[in-house]
């Protein structure tokens, strides 16, 4: 959602920025570690009543001020909910993997019993919490809930067959990642239990699959229509649907859709066709892809084609004052085929999460249309040697408001080499990454990788590039229900003899978000973003409500031995609040308000705006192996 404003001055945005930043200060001082010492529990409710009556003050002020019968009073009472009940969340610090479920590992699983929970007023921890108010029955009563056959085609078990080491935690973790649940739980019928055979209960929420989300600027009129179905008919089809208007481009309107069966069957095979219809990009594309969705998965790949056509923005001149464009259009059919190898275990309770996987890719891409002469019909084969080490934790209030999420660690080192044998001449290809991160609760998340890839032409290297990305974020700061968080994201581009047309930009996602300039470009970015995310107790009519505060600098330079440091610096500072509802479909609603101190001399670019995506800036990189593929220079 989108909103505009004639006005905000920099003073309010030094305030609003301090008055985090102290809120950051404060929550730190009530979370620094003490020492070690033996607790004394005499103190313990004293220090817990000091944090309850803080924040009960707030509330309770709150809940007098919408009592009044002012118009600020009735305002209030309209829209805040004071007596939201939270899912009883437990073991979020612990690791994923649970030990007490090693001694189930072979047993035979004799019952698995489904229940499925309607999205409004029904608790994943307390199955006997029902609906309570108007509201909540009509929701439910206009989904329809996810079928007990697509929950039991996600489960890696079935009855009367032995139960495989890491199938249960594996198997809650894929329901819990699937975007039509809201959380799973399984669990193991311990007074069933027997030596040999075990009884399994599995509990899973929907989400109200039906959504969508809207933006709009009252300035130029513009604006963005999504709809989304999920879950269709609560068969796990899903439809995306996406209309611009009134856009300042040569069409004022583009039209995007996306249809997607997930897990075929039993076979974890999904299928997606794809069509966008923008102004300066249109694609048709259809694929059958197998992903390697569990650590003990062992055949993956894809089969599909795409076709594009698209305008390619060309570099700029000195004299230029509108952006130049080149049409750009080819037909790709694309197969992959991945084997993982795993390593043998001797103990029959436990086994190994590395893996050593193998992959073949072939690509076929025929040009119809280009700009310049560096593109060629080519056949590229492509093939990666692998190892893969996964693990999963559970916290909350990452990216979610309160949801159980499932967060990725280990390590991923990939070797890869290719031939492309192309219309014109034929080339070698080389390239490794590598990547890896810890989490705890205490320490946070870090997650840092290395990319690295070139073509070899003549014993010389082309179309290269070299990435390197780190993402921390702190631990959860509490102060009662309220909650505060940090993110801290660096990214580095470096193009190698690149071709002219391949250029990176400091738009939105890919540097300083809010931020768009058509004719800034370069071959070298470095970036930097800074979030604070303070979530507050507070829900705006079933939406959880939290304060953001941003801060992006990103370098940008031509050439390929030129320093993006030798640049001045582009940047962009932000304040605002974002807005979501777990039980719902649509995405994250924000409201934020961006300045950016430098802009492009010849381009006509306000210094403050509202930042029109509702999509979250950061997101985790799972250590799951992927198809063959050549470095990405985007």
């Amino acid at each position: 959602m989108l909103l505009s404003y004639s006005s905000v001055t920099r003073y309010t945005f030094v305030c609003f920025l301090g008055m985090l930043c102290l809120w950051a200060g404060v929550c730190r001082a009530q979370e620094s570690n003490p020492p070690k010492v033996k607790p004394d529990t005499t103190l313990l409710p004293a220090a817990t009543d000091t944090t309850q009556k803080f924040d009960e003050r707030i509330m309770n002020n709150l809940r007098q001020m919408s009592e009044r019968k002012t118009i600020m009073g009735k305002l209030l009472k309209a829209i805040l909910v004071f007596d939201r009940v939270d899912e009883n969340f437990e073991g979020m610090d612990a690791e994923l993997i649970r030990q007490e479920y090693e001694k189930h590992n072979y047993k035979i699983v004799r019952h698995i019993d489904i229940l499925s929970l309607d999205p409004f007023g029904y608790s994943i921890s307390d199955t006997a919490r029902v609906p309570q108010n108007f509201f909540e029955k009509a929701g439910n009563a206009l989904h329809v809930k996810t079928g007990r056959g697509l929950i039991r085609n996600k489960l890696l078990f079935e009855a009367m067959e032995p139960l495989e080491p890491l199938a249960l935690v594996e198997s809650e973790r894929l329901l819990r990642q699937t975007s039509y649940l809201l959380d799973a739980r399984i669990i193991v019928n311990e007074q069933t239990t027997t030596d040999d055979s075990v009884d399994v209960f599995v509990i899973t929420k929907d989400i109200f699959s039906l959504g969508g989300s809207g933006s709009f600027s009252a300035s130029s009129g513009s604006g963005r229509i999504s709809l989304r179905e999920l879950n269709f008919l609560g068969q796990g089809h899903q439809l995306r649907t996406s209309y611009r208007f009134n856009m300042d481009r040569p069409r004022p309107w583009e039209l995007s859709g996306a249809y997607a069966i997930e897990n075929i069957g039993k076979s974890y095979i999904s299928a997606d066709i794809n069509y966008i219809n923008e102004n300066y990009y249109k694609e048709k594309s259809a694929f059958l892809r197998r992903d390697f969705y569990s650590t003990n998965t062992k055949y993956a790949g894809a089969a599909g084609f795409i076709s594009v056509k698209e305008r390619l923005l060309l570099p700029a001149m000195a004299e230029d004052t509108v952006a130049r464009y080149g049409d750009l259009s080819y037909t790709r059919h694309d197969a992959w085929l991945g084997r993982a190898f795993q390593f043998k275990s001797y103990n029959l309770g436990y086994e190994s999460r590395g893996r050593v996987i193998a992959g073949l890719r072939v690509v076929d891409t025929d040009y119809h249309t280009t700009p310049t002469n560096n593109f060629q019909d080519n056949t590229l084969l492509l093939g990666s040697l692998g190892y893969s080490i996964r693990k999963y934790y559970k916290d909350r209030y990452l990216f979610g408001f309160g949801r159980t999420e499932d967060i990725p660690a280990g390590a991923l080192v990939t070797f890869t080499m290719g031939y492309e044998k192309g219309a014109l001449t034929n080339r070698r290809y080389v390239g490794a990454s590598a990547s890896v991160a810890k989490y705890s609760k205490d320490f946070g998340y870090l997650y840092g990788s290395v990319n690295y890839g070139t073509f070899l032409h003549d014993g010389q290297g082309e179309q290269g590039v070299l990435e390197l990305q780190s993402l921390y974020f702190t631990k959860l700061y509490e102060w009662g229900n309220w909650k505060l968080r940090h993110y801290a994201q660096g990214r580095a581009t470096f193009g190698i003899n690149r071709h002219a047309e391949e250029l990176l930009s400091i738009n939105n996602e890919d540097g300083l978000r809010g931020f768009r300039s058509d004719l800034l470009r370069g071959t070298r970015r470095v970036s930097l973003n800074y979030e604070a995310n303070f979530y507050t107790p507070l829900s705006l009519f079933g939406f959880r409500l939290a304060a953001v505060a941003f801060a992006d600098v990103a370098w940008l330079s031509m050439g390929n031995k030129s320093s993006p440091f030798r640049e001045a610096p582009y940047s962009g500072y932000g304040i605002g609040i974002r807005l979501r509802n777990e039980y719902l479909g649509f995405s994250t609603i924000q409201f934020l308000v961006g300045y950016y101190p430098r802009l492009p001399g010849n381009e006509d670019l306000r210094s403050i705006k509202t930042l029109g995506s509702t999509r979250l800036y950061y997101d985790f990189t799972d250590f799951r192996f992927l198809n063959p593929s050549v470095a990405e220079f985007r």
